[in-house]
């Protein structure tokens, strides 16, 4: 019996109910989806579309009086650049060091023949459920010379107590012992090791930590708003917020039909900074999304 006849044969052995389970499950998935990507939807064609028409609920699915007027207002902002170029710069960089530090951690809390191994993952454990606070926190970056400087958004809270544990979970989970054990024999060390099989194993488990610590880095605004002081340092989640208090203000001080252009032109601003914050990561995870699902399912399942 050839390949395609087999293939014919179990298609027709399929029940009725099997065939009504699928289209099910395939409706649930499609309204999952729907929902999911609707209100995204939404937000870029209004950001076009007028704010009359959006304020009367005309925009369901697709603009209406189409208009840059928000995006070309916003990008009349000389500071939004600024903001741009630091947020990339505090993504990279505190990525590429949440990798070089939480990785390494990780690996060794792994290995089983770490003297102290239950101490040291409790003392990594504590400052999950107890921190010293804000004003001591503020003291400590203080007295080491981070405050308003490039650096306090990278340093001071680049150690992630959750990607070790994924980590960590994966590498118990992933990396046999016969392999170090093998390694070993053939007179491998452990940093040899680490460098060439454990991180060329692990590309799921790093690109799902890398993700995750770029959108927490590209999302950051409260430590910007407590350690930053210098315009010049201001990451783009805190220009986008100064943007928009004062767009409400003008609008909020306004009068008559200056009051309604200023409302009308504040929406608009409001739907392209959603946009403008949101885009880059959103085009960002789909190159990483392979990672992601492996990663997650044996790093924070299993185990």
């Amino acid at each position: 019996m050839t390949v395609a006849k087999q293939v014919v044969k179990r298609r027709i052995r399929r029940s009725r109910s099997d065939v009504i389970f699928d289209v099910l499950l395939y409706a649930l998935a499609g309204i999952v989806l729907l929902l999911a990507l609707y209100p995204m939807y939404f937000i870029v064609i209004a950001s076009i579309s007028s704010p009359v028409e959006v304020s009367a609920g005309n925009i369901v699915f697709y603009p209406k009086g189409i208009t840059l007027k928000g995006y070309v207002k916003l990008f009349e902002y000389s500071a939004l650049w600024t903001g741009y170029k630091n947020t990339i710069l505090y993504a990279i960089v505190g990525t590429i060091f949440n990798l070089c530090v939480n990785i390494p951690a990780a690996y060794s809390l792994s290995r089983k023949d770490l003297v102290g191994r239950r101490l040291i993952t409790l003392f990594f454990m504590i400052p999950m459920f107890f921190t010293g606070g804000l004003i001591p926190t503020y003291t400590l970056i203080k007295s080491y010379g981070l405050l308003d400087t490039f650096w306090v958004m990278v340093l001071p809270f680049s150690v992630i107590t959750y990607y070790i544990i994924v980590a960590r979970t994966f590498f118990s989970n992933s990396l046999p012992e016969d392999m170090w054990e093998a390694a070993q024999i053939d007179g491998c060390g452990n940093l040899r090791f680490f460098f060439q099989i454990v991180l060329p194993l692990s590309k799921a488990v790093i690109a799902v930590i890398a993700l995750w610590s770029a959108v927490g880095h590209w999302n950051a605004y409260f430590n910007a708003l407590i350690y930053i002081r210098s315009d010049a340092l201001q990451p783009l989640q805190i220009i986008l917020r100064n943007i928009l208090i004062s767009n409400q203000t003008i609008s909020a001080m306004s009068t008559g039909a200056a009051a309604l252009e200023a409302k009308q032109l504040a929406d608009l601003i409001k739907y392209a900074v959603i946009v403008l914050s949101s885009a880059p990561i959103m085009c960002l995870y789909p190159f990483v999304q392979k990672y992601f699902n492996q990663g997650v399912m044996i790093g924070a399942v299993k185990g």
